[in-house]
Order: structure tokens, then sequence, then C-alpha cells
């Protein structure tokens, strides 16, 4: 979307000049004359760049009386002074207060087009360091080949350009984050701000100071105005993080806030107008909360425009091993300590174990691995060394060794002891694609299909999803 730049100038020339020059260049504008209108429009709706004069005939505030104020209430947002009585000091002045630049009149076109240009961009640079640092170590990509997530990565591809709000269901730590903040990066919104809000662990008493923001008061001694979620998203993106969580009566008023795309903050009178598209996420199955009550239909229509759903790790577990692989890389480059190598059987029993927490709880245990595993850095990570409740779910092959069971066995026995728990391990590794385990194995897929039903394994043959 275009920038949007507040002129504020009490020559109407001058405005229209300015107007001109910047719409010209694809910019949107909105004007003002004085420091009541010029702060009425800054709060009505936060603008991405301000051009403001210093002297202001016929206004409560000069040009730095008003850059004192808006720094105070936003101070991300860039304002560049002009003036064309300006002095060395006024223009020390300004910078000390906040200003990114000081422009004298007259000017010439190029010149301010090219320092609104680099104060936007320094804008967003700016923005987007604090996000990293507020976010450091976010994922930001689905990981996996499952025939599941190329799908959900398909539908995100298509989903993501046009604006529309997705609601993503899935169990907690499957990755329901990443996948919102995939449609965010792959959108025209993705050079602004990624914003989330946690429904599940806010403060129901707080929820809409959080959403709408505070209005600022007449006391000279209270806050200043604070902005809400949906206002710092103007432009970009605001995530509503399980929004099942969300109380009822915030509910009715996030509903008229998207309809209308606009809402009065807590305490203040004045409707702030947004452009921001939403995307919420849920582990909980909302049609069942309509029908207790607990979640408002009309809500449900409005997020679930586009219904994306990410599945839990127990139904990709052909994803494991390279999930287990990432995690590993990432977990030694943060901490500085030597990757470990994790052995095939590891990882075949990491694919037999169901993940309750998901994706979120293989990341914590390869994190654990890394640290507490025994061993040196050359040694690979064992079966054995997994905690109990991973590697009692694997299977019997690659438990304790067994030779002593085995000897006991006529060979024909034997025999097909090792094929049954073999193959058993095999399917699982390769997430029950018959296609893949026979070409592993080294045998032909139909002769696969005879030998897995004389053994009696079950086995679904996924070759058609891969």
């Amino acid at each position: 979307m275009a920038h949007e730049i507040l002129i504020v100038d009490d020559e109407p020339d001058i405005r229209a000049l300015i107007e001109g020059i910047l719409s010209d260049e694809g910019y949107e504008t909105r004007v003002a004359q004085n420091s009541d209108t010029a702060l009425a429009a800054f709060r009505a709706r936060r603008p991405s760049l301000v051009i403001l004069d210093i002297w202001l005939q016929n206004s409560r505030l000069d040009g730095l009386g008003i850059l004192e104020a808006m720094h105070r209430e936003e101070p991300q947002v860039p304002v560049v002074m002009i003036s064309g009585h300006g002095t060395i000091e006024t223009a020390v002045q300004a910078i000390q207060q906040g200003a990114y630049d000081f422009i004298e009149k007259p000017f010439k076109s190029d010149r301010l087009l090219l320092i609104a240009e680099r104060a936007l961009e320094a804008a967003r640079l700016k923005r987007e360091n604090s996000e990293l640092k507020l976010r450091a170590g976010a994922e930001t990509e689905l990981i996996g080949h499952s025939s599941q997530i190329s799908q959900l990565r398909s539908a995100i591809e298509r989903v993501a350009p046009t604006g529309s709000r997705v609601l993503i269901s899935g169990p907690a730590g499957v990755g329901k984050e990443v996948a919102a903040r995939m449609i965010h990066a792959r959108s025209r919104r993705s050079h602004e701000p990624f914003v989330a809000l946690n429904c599940a662990t806010l403060n129901p008493a707080r929820f809409e100071e959080e959403l709408f923001g505070v209005e600022s008061s007449s006391d000279p001694q209270a806050p200043p105005r604070r902005a809400g979620v949906l206002e710092r998203a103007h432009g970009g993106t605001l995530l509503l993080d399980e929004v099942a969580d969300m109380p009822l009566e915030t509910q009715g008023k996030i509903v008229r806030a998207l309809q209308e795309q606009g809402f009065e903050r807590v305490g203040g009178a004045t409707r702030v107008k947004v452009d921001v598209r939403v995307i919420a996420t849920t582990n909980r199955d909302l049609s069942a909360e309509i029908a207790a009550g607990r979640f408002r239909e009309d809500l449900y229509y409005r997020l679930a425009v586009v219904p994306l759903r990410v599945p839990p790790l127990r139904e990709r577990r052909e994803d494991v091993p390279v999930l287990a692989r990432y995690f590993m890389a990432r977990s030694a480059g943060t901490s500085g300590v030597p990757a470990r190598e994790l052995s095939e059987d590891v990882l075949a029993a990491m694919q037999a174990y169901d993940w309750p927490g998901n994706v979120r709880q293989l990341r914590n245990l390869v994190d654990w691995l890394l640290i507490m595993a025994p061993g040196g850095p050359g040694e690979p990570i064992r079966p054995e060394m997994l905690p109990p409740e991973v590697g009692s779910a694997a299977p019997a092959a690659l438990k304790l060794d067994r030779s002593s069971e085995i000897m006991t066995l006529p060979l024909r026995e034997a025999r097909e002891l090792f094929e049954r728990q073999y193959l058993e391990a095999q399917l699982l590794r390769f997430g029950g694609n018959i296609s893949r385990t026979a070409n592993f194995v080294g045998m032909e897929r139909s002769a696969l299909h005879r030998k897995l039903k004389f053994l009696g394994v079950q086995a679904e043959d996924r070759a058609s999803l891969a």
C-alpha cells in the first residue's frame, strides 16, 4: 500500500505544492494548517511520515511544540521539519527533539522526495530491527517435505497476496504463528508491521486497551495516549493468536472494528481509521465454541474467509528427521556448541513417537539432547540417549540388543521377527510411504506389499500422496 504523509503548513500554496509533488510520486497525503488540526489528524490515523513547518500562524503550538507532542506519543513516526526562516540553531534543536531532518524553503522537489524516501526507509529498518529483537529466533518457514506441509505451503502462496483474512487452526505447538508469518512475508504488506496479540496469555480486563489503545487525558500528569495493536499494525498484519480466548464482549467490538476498519480508543471519542489485515489462530474447535456460546458466529465468519489447518506432527512423521536436523543445526549455532549427529535409528525412534507437544516439543528435545546427551561432540546420538517417554515408543528393532531372544528361535521365526521389526521401523521412517520404503530396502513395491501382508504388518499405502 502507498505510504501516507501528513503535511502541516499554514500557507495553502505550500501545502498544495508539497501535496502535488508527493502525489505525483504515488504517496497518499493529508494536510493540516495548525497544531490542533495536525494533532487531530495524527491521532485519528498514524501517518507514515510528517512534513512539518516550524513557524505556523494562528496556531496554539509552533512546529517544535507539535514535534514534541507527536514524538512523545509515536516516536517511531519520522518527522521532517521545513522552514523559510530557519537557522542552524533551529535545525539542531529540531534534530535533538527527534526530527529526522530539516529542509529550508524554498526547496527543490528532488531534495524533498529524496529526504522523504530516506526517512521512510529509516523508519522501516528501525521497525524491522525492533521486531527482530522482540521476536529473536521466530521461525518464518514451515520445514518439511510431507504432502500435508507441501499442500499447506501451496495454500499460503495462493492466499498471501490476496489480502483476505485467514483463520489458522491446529493443536498447540504445530507452527500456526509460523504459517501466519509466512502469509505476511509473502503478502503485499510484507514491508509493513507484523503485530501479534496472544489472546491466551492476556488478562481479560486489558483486552480492549491492548486492542484499541488508550486515549490521552486532559490531566497533564496522566500517561500520554497509547496506541493499541490495531493502530500499530496499520498498513500491515495483525495476528490474533488463540482467538478463542478473547472475551465475548471484546469479540463484539472487534467485529465492528473489522467491519468498519475503524474504532475508538478506550476513553476516547475520535474514530481511528486503520487498514489492517487480520490473521487469527486457534487450537480449539470454533464450531463447538459457537454452539457452547463462547464464541460469536459473526466473528468466526469474518475471520475464516480462508481457513487453513496446520497438521500435528504425528500426521506427518516423515518430516521428523528434517525438522530434527534443522533444530540441531540452529541450536548449535545459537549456543556455540558443536552440532551432534542424529543417527538413523534415533531418527526412526523419534518418528515412532506421537509428539503431543508437536514441533515445539521436538525443538525442545533437540535442544536438550545437544546439551545433555552423553558422549563427545563427535559421537552420534543413539536411541538409548533419548528420554524414556520418547525412547519407549521406538520399534523393537531399535531398542536394546535382542540377540539372546533371537538365539532361542528357529531360523525361520528369527528371520520373520527381524523382518517384521525392520520393516515396521522403515515404514515409520518414510511416513508409511510404500514406494519410498520399497526403494530404500531394495524390493519391488508389489513384493513389499506381499511381504508386509505375510508378516501381518499393517501399512497404509501413501505413495499417491507423496
